[in-house]
């Protein structure tokens, strides 16, 4: 299969690549990776009449780690962010949703901004970046905006972008202290899609109490979806907490979709094992 034709843009700086944006608008799409869009075109479910390839743009190339969180550039591959032992450090949920994406020869090329501006609701990163509270950084020939991930997710493959918008980098922030956190997924193969997934975040006090427990889903609704646990869990140590009347909770909450994947009922089920799962491992991490 072909894509349709297009007219091919290399710019070498952000602004020839936002100037170029901002002559095209809504009848471009940005090429990185291209590890979501290629296929896209190549099965005519897109049609962009010019694709900017912001490959040589290599002040996007870039991974910044710090005691407050993970900065990834509009460039930085999966596997680049994913072998990263500084970022680990800082947000080990990061690494453990990484290595779920695909499979390798697609996280050497895949970038994690890329994945986010795709939108997928099956995606790892966006549930990641939901769960965290992150942020991502747009820039246009107009300025530049930070975008929190509660707004960025519009929809299914439908971001809060607007047109002439560059996504330059995503931001997740650091879990604060005594904090635990895990990932866990269904999936037919290693590499598909998620029939469902959970990331999850549990935060202790000092008298080693839950004082904060969140989970974000990936492949269950229309966006990644977070919901807050603590209520349920009653403020108690982890080895006292009821994890399956959590799971059980956020199951009755939960509004999930169905496909020719999984029904509604089954991946309500499988949110609602991966919630006790992860928050389990999470409380036992923030240990």
């Amino acid at each position: 299969m072909k894509p349709p034709p297009f007219d091919h843009h290399a710019p070498e700086t952000l602004e020839e690549a936002l100037d170029v944006l901002a002559r095209t608008g809504e009848d471009a799409k940005v090429l990185a990776g291209g590890q979501s869009l290629i296929p896209l075109l190549n099965m005519r479910l897109a049609a962009p009449a010019h694709l900017i390839d912001i490959n040589r743009v290599t002040a996007l190339d870039t991974l910044e780690v710090t005691a407050e969180g993970v900065r990834v550039g509009a460039l930085a591959r999966h596997a680049r962010v994913e072998r990263s032992e500084e970022a680990a450090g800082v947000l080990p949920l990061l690494r453990a949703a990484l290595r779920q994406v695909a499979h390798p020869v697609v996280r050497n090329r895949g970038t994690v901004v890329g994945s986010l501006a795709h939108a997928d609701p099956a995606a790892e990163l966006p549930a990641v970046l939901a769960l965290c509270e992150g942020t991502v950084e747009a820039a246009s020939a107009g300025g530049r905006r930070t975008i929190p991930a509660a707004e960025f997710f519009a929809g299914p493959l439908e971001s809060s972008l607007r047109p002439g918008e560059l996504a330059t980098s995503a931001f997740f922030p650091a879990p604060p202290a005594r904090s635990g956190t895990a990932f866990a997924e269904v999936a037919r193969r290693h590499g598909d899609y998620a029939m469902a997934g959970a990331a999850a975040l549990v935060t202790l006090d000092e008298d080693q109490r839950v004082s904060s427990a969140k989970v974000a889903y990936l492949s269950v609704a229309a966006t990644p979806l977070v919901l807050d646990l603590t209520e349920p869990l009653g403020h108690r140590p982890p080895v006292t907490c009821d994890w399956a009347s959590a799971a059980a909770y956020a199951r009755d909450r939960l509004d999930t979709d169905e496909d020719i994947h999984a029904s509604a009922d089954y991946r309500r089920h499988l949110a609602g094992v991966l919630t006790e799962r992860t928050l389990r491992a999470a409380a036992q991490e923030a240990l």
